[in-house]
């Protein structure tokens, strides 16, 4: 029992210990209204719970995303208030659990040192340190997919189903993992067989019937979509989320390009290549000798393969389903990654501790640059500067022209009408549009008599300085598998709608621009002198 005590000692302070290091590097974050998707679906979705109670959510389309995180959310502010910081609080108490599970996983199958490296590694990794704090699923997925493969590699079956059966009911794509270890262990005896080698291949020598015991792991995620169909007739989610996510996704040479984009996201992305690089070089070293004179220790190969066989699925399966590539859905296999590289590191690299302290500098460098291609805002913290140019439009759009209609796309027009977004007091009345094309914008002038003032911004973010300007193919490809799209500037919109630009803010490449309508603009400046008259 002492025993038992002692380990639980030294995990709480761990977890203690990585909890109060992401609370104090993100605190500048955690008062920030809600970005993007968060402000699209998940916190509305888990505001709804908390109000009614309810799992489907009503004041958002429904797509079929298990409950899990919303109700983690809803916990929180029932117990502590429903606020920005609350909400990214609870966020980082998943994260400092994720950490923890890697750390344990990379002690099980290294050392203290390579654990510690590759913890340090991974919470600054501009992905992760940004997803940290964010109401998205991918970090709850990440955390119990760490815990379900520290338990598996720790031969504790029932723990392992618990956790990874857990898993999908944080997002349906975690069923992933199982289904890629019940392949494994299929597999793996027969590939054993067939080769020469006599170092095992299997870390598990189990019968077929054990391995389907991964099976059960589809149980409560299968229970949810007959909950989700019961309540609400569809499967998996409204037929136009269905069909973004799956249907327009199968396409050969769509998948074959996502397949490449997700071998970045796992290997080179926002600086991740660097240590990735280190590591390759790295394997051309003998391995370093070891304090008792035996050769510094590897992996087991058949904990590699584990991880290896895991990764893999990931890219795959996230190649052909989901309508958008983002880095984030491949959150639960970058820590292995990083482990693997880390280990190489420690085993064959004299300065070992100079290559992980570069890494991390590069990986802090991404997270505060801009990189010269394109990426999703929430991967770095220019998810801050949209939030933050967002929030200063919509306090002048408030000051300015409160009783205006203003033309704006998603998620600016949820921002501006939902005041528990943390941008408005007061909602504003939207007139909303599908983006700022040009197709778009052309029609937005034949009826400038709905709308007074146009609230800008790029939904797809530009760098600055990109690369390989001068490849047009990349634009078409993107276009037609990738739901990128040509948009006008300021300028060019207040040229279109007969308007000029009052405002325009711009923090690296996330701007905004206000434009009034001419028709209006006098009005607007009239109300304005009113509500500061005496």
């Amino acid at each position: 029992m002492s025993s038992f005590q002692g380990r639980l000692r030294e995990y709480l302070f761990a977890y203690a210990l990585i909890f109060v290091f992401l609370f104090v590097t993100h605190a500048p974050l955690l008062r920030l209204p809600y970005f993007w998707d968060e402000a699209g679906y998940f916190i509305p979705a888990a505001r709804d719970l908390l109000l009614t109670g309810s799992l489907i959510p009503h004041t958002t389309l429904s797509n079929a995303h298990p409950p899990m995180v919303m109700l983690w959310l809803a916990f929180w502010w029932k117990a502590s208030g429903f606020t920005p910081a609350v909400t990214r609080t609870a966020m980082l108490l998943i994260a400092a659990f994720a950490l923890l599970g890697l750390w344990r996983l990379a002690r099980d199958v290294a050392n203290e040192q390579i654990a510690a490296a590759t913890v340090l590694c991974t919470a600054v990794y501009s992905v992760f340190f940004a997803q940290s704090s964010m109401a998205h699923l991918d970090m709850m997925v990440c955390a119990l997919t760490l815990w379900g493969l520290a338990m598996y590699v720790e031969r504790r079956p029932v723990a392992t189903i618990v956790f990874l059966a857990l898993a999908p009911l944080a997002k349906e794509t975690a069923i992933v993992t199982p289904l890629a270890l019940l392949a494994w262990e299929i597999l793996c005896p027969l590939l054993q067989r067939s080769t020469r080698r006599h170092e095992p291949f299997c870390l598990y020598q189990r019968n077929w019937l054990a391995a389907f015991s991964f099976l059960l792991c589809l149980v409560p995620l299968a229970l949810w979509f007959l909950y989700h169909h019961h309540r609400t007739g569809f499967y998996f989610g409204n037929p136009e989320y269905l069909r973004y996510n799956l249907q327009a996704t199968l396409t050969p040479l769509r998948i074959v390009l996502a397949i490449l984009i997700r071998l970045w996201h796992a290997l080179g992305y926002l600086n991740l290549f660097v240590l990735t690089l280190a590591a390759a070089f790295a394997m051309g070293l003998p391995p370093l000798p070891g304090p008792d004179g035996t050769l510094r220790p590897r992996i087991p190969i058949n904990v590699q393969l584990v991880f290896g066989v895991v990764i893999l699925a990931h890219v795959m399966a996230l190649s052909a389903l989901g309508g958008a590539v983002l880095a984030r859905y491949m959150l639960p296999v970058v820590p292995l990654v990083i482990l693997l590289c880390v280990s190489t590191l420690w085993r064959r690299a004299q300065h070992w501790p100079w290559w992980i302290a570069l890494s991390c500098v590069a990986f802090v460098f991404a997270l505060l640059t801009p990189p010269p291609y394109r990426i999703a805002p929430e991967d770095t913290l220019l998810y801050r500067d949209y939030v933050i140019v967002h929030k200063q439009a919509a306090d002048e759009l408030a000051a300015r022209f409160p009783h205006a209609r203003v033309l704006t796309a998603w998620p600016a027009s949820d921002e501006l009408t939902r005041p528990f977004l943390g941008y408005v007091k007061q909602p504003l009345a939207v007139a909303p549009i599908e983006n700022f094309s040009a197709l778009e914008i052309e029609r937005a002038a034949q009826a400038t008599d709905q709308f007074d003032v146009a609230l800008l911004f790029p939904t797809k973010w530009q760098p600055p300085h990109p690369l390989f300007r001068s490849l047009p193919f990349g634009e078409e490809l993107q276009e037609r598998f990738f739901d990128y799209r040509q948009e006008l500037g300021p300028q060019q919109v207040a040229n279109i709608l007969g308007g000029r630009t009052v405002r325009f803010l711009n923090r690296n490449n996330e701007w905004v621009a206000i434009v009034v309508i001419e028709k209006v603009e006098n009005a607007g400046a009239r109300d304005l002198e009113l509500r500061r008259a005496p």
